[in-house]
C-alpha cells in the first residue's frame, strides 16, 4: 500500500494520518448494520464509495493518528500491529505503522502520549511489542543461554491513556490483553487510567462510551475549527449520515448513539473535521 501521509492543520496543531493496513471486515456489512435500509446504503456508498469492494464486502482502512502541537506529540490508537499481534486472527497483519511513522518523520521515542480509544484488537496492535532479550550473568555480562521474549511499550517514553471504565471491562472485552497489553504497560509505569474527559498537552480526551464501556475520542479546537479523532465512534459513513443506526458490535447501542449525536452536534459557524480510523478518507468535514 502507498505510504502517503495526509495532514490536517488546526491553528498551530498538525494532525497526521498514519496508515497501518486495509482489508475486508470479518462479517458482512448487512450483519453489522441490520437496520440500515437500501436507500441508506445507497447514500452511504455515494458518500464513501471506497468502503465497498467489487464483491459487495465492507472494506476498511486501519489507521492511527498523530497530533503534533507546540507542547508535545500524541498518538491516538496503535493499529492492527505486527504479524503476531492480537488482531492476527482477522485483520490484514502485519501492519505498516512503523513505516508510516517514519514517513511522517516521527520517532516512536519522541511520542509523549498514546491515547487508546478502546481495547479492540485493531486499535492496540503496536502499543506493546515482543522483542528478544539475552539474559545476563551476574555482573551484567551476557549469558550463554538462549534469548527470551519480552513485551515492551512500542512508544518507550509515552504515557498510555485508557479510560478506567475500559480497563475495568477488560475481562469481558478480551482477557488475553491483560497479559499482552495492560500488564506490560503497568509494569513499565506507562499506563494511566482516566475518569472521563481529560485535558492533553494538545487537545482533550472526551469520554464517548457505547461502542465499548470506556471508549474515548480526542478533540482539538482552535478558534472556530474543531478536529475530532473519533476512534470507533464512527466506523462507517452510515453512522455519520444516520447516527441513530445501531452497529452490531457496540456493547451499548443507545449510549453509542448518544455519544455520536453529541460529538456531531456543533454550531453552524464552526467547522468540524473528523479523523476516522476506518473510513476511506482520513479526514472529512461534517
Amino acid at each position: 500500500m502507498s505510504l502517503t501521509v495526509p495532514r490536517l492543520r488546526i491553528g498551530s496543531t498538525e494532525i497526521i494520518a498514519l496508515a497501518d493496513g486495509e482489508g475486508p471486515f470479518f462479517s458482512s456489512r448487512g450483519e453489522a448494520f441490520p437496520e440500515a435500509t437500501g436507500a441508506q446504503w445507497a447514500e452511504a456508498d455515494r458518500f464513501d464509495p471506497g468502503a465497498v469492494d467489487a464483491e459487495g464486502r465492507w472494506r476498511l482502512q486501519f489507521r492511527a493518528y498523530a497530533i503534533r502541537g507546540d507542547r508535545g506529540l500524541t498518538v491516538v490508537d496503535a493499529g492492527i500491529g505486527p504479524a503476531d499481534g492480537p488482531a492476527a486472527s482477522w485483520a490484514p497483519v502485519p501492519g505498516v505503522l512503523p513505516e508510516s511513522l517514519a514517513a511522517a518523520g516521527i520517532d516512536p521515542a519522541e511520542v509523549d502520549t498514546v491515547v487508546l480509544t478502546h481495547l479492540h484488537t485493531d486499535h492496540v496492535g503496536w502499543a506493546v511489542v515482543t522483542e528478544a532479550a539475552v539474559p545476563s550473568e551476574a555482573g551484567g555480562a551476557p549469558s550463554s543461554g538462549s534469548a527470551v521474549s519480552v513485551r515492551r511499550p512500542y512508544f518507550p517514553n509515552a504515557e498510555y491513556l485508557l479510560q478506567r471504565a475500559e480497563f475495568d471491562a477488560l475481562d469481558a472485552l478480551n482477557p488475553q490483553l491483560r497479559e499482552t497489553l495492560t500488564d506490560p504497560l503497568a509494569a513499565a509505569g506507562r499506563l494511566r487510567l482516566l475518569d472521563g474527559d481529560t485535558p492533553l498537552r494538545t487537545g482533550r480526551v472526551l469520554a464517548t462510551p457505547g461502542h465499548t464501556p470506556g471508549h474515548q475520542s480526542v478533540l482539538v479546537a482552535e478558534g472556530r475549527e474543531l478536529a475530532l479523532v473519533t476512534g470507533d465512534l464512527l466506523v462507517h459513513a452510515l453512522q455519520l449520515l444516520h447516527p441513530e443506526l445501531a452497529y452490531a458490535h457496540e456493547v451499548d447501542p443507545a449510549a453509542a448513539r448518544r455519544s455520536r449525536e453529541r460529538m456531531l452536534n456543533h454550531e453552524t459557524a464552526t467547522t468540524l473535521h473528523l479523523a476516522t480510523p476506518h473510513l476511506t478518507e482520513p479526514f472529512i468535514t461534517a
